[in-house]
């Protein structure tokens, strides 16, 4: 406490065609910003929780003050979001590829890896409104595609059924594509797995199993 806005790792023109910089430069500046912003709100003169990191305070949702228990849950969880979703992405060539390890998962549990990325998609195209297509690693380590509305997380208890670690996460917000896309969703759905960064998406994937 306070949360800060983190620095992109990389120039916010980098996930060029996949995602324009003016999209990047307003999605972050503006709407991670106000998520920040609102969050630290919320917590003023919270002394006990200040001190819990943005993955504590989504896993203790249902544990808050009830009269913050909204303002953490929207902004702490834009927050965490967020701040995963600048980390899994990286310039198109430079993402690597997914890990023996995390390839022989996804082929367990999905069948193929395209048969993944369509779940994924169709996570993300049935999403009515605004929220997010996750890949999550559940306790005991099998993996699941769940999707989650507005700025929840699978770390929040008492928003979906099934929880888990997230390490991978597309933003379907508006907001996120609507400056290069509009309405076609399903084309930014495509090309955003041209950025994503698998190197870090492999980081996640070993440390939470």
């Amino acid at each position: 406490m306070p949360f800060t806005l983190p620095s992109l790792p990389y120039p916010e023109a980098a996930l060029e065609p996949s995602i324009d910089s003016q999209t990047m430069i307003i999605h972050r500046t503006k709407h991670h910003q106000a998520y920040v912003d609102n969050l630290n709100k919320a917590l003023e003169g919270q002394a006990d929780l200040q001190n819990k990191t943005i993955e504590e305070l989504c896993a203790s949702l249902p544990s808050l003050p009830e009269a913050i228990r909204g303002a953490v849950r929207n902004n702490g969880g834009g927050h965490f979001n967020h701040s995963m979703f600048w980390q899994i992405m990286a310039p198109a060539g430079s993402g690597g590829a997914p890990s023996a390890e995390l390839s022989a998962a996804i082929t367990k549990t999905f069948g193929t890896m395209e048969d993944f990325k369509a779940k994924l998609a169709d996570g993300g195209m049935k999403r009515f409104g605004s929220g997010w297509s996750w890949l999550i690693v559940k306790p005991g380590g099998a993996l699941e595609v769940v999707s989650t509305a507005n700025q929840d997380n699978p770390l929040m208890k008492g928003t979906i059924d099934t929880l888990g670690t997230p390490i991978l996460g597309v933003d379907v917000w508006e907001h996120a594509y609507y400056l290069k896309y509009q309405n076609r969703r399903a084309d930014y759905l495509k090309s955003w797995w041209d950025v994503v960064n698998w190197n870090e998406v492999n980081k996640r994937f070993a440390a939470a199993k």
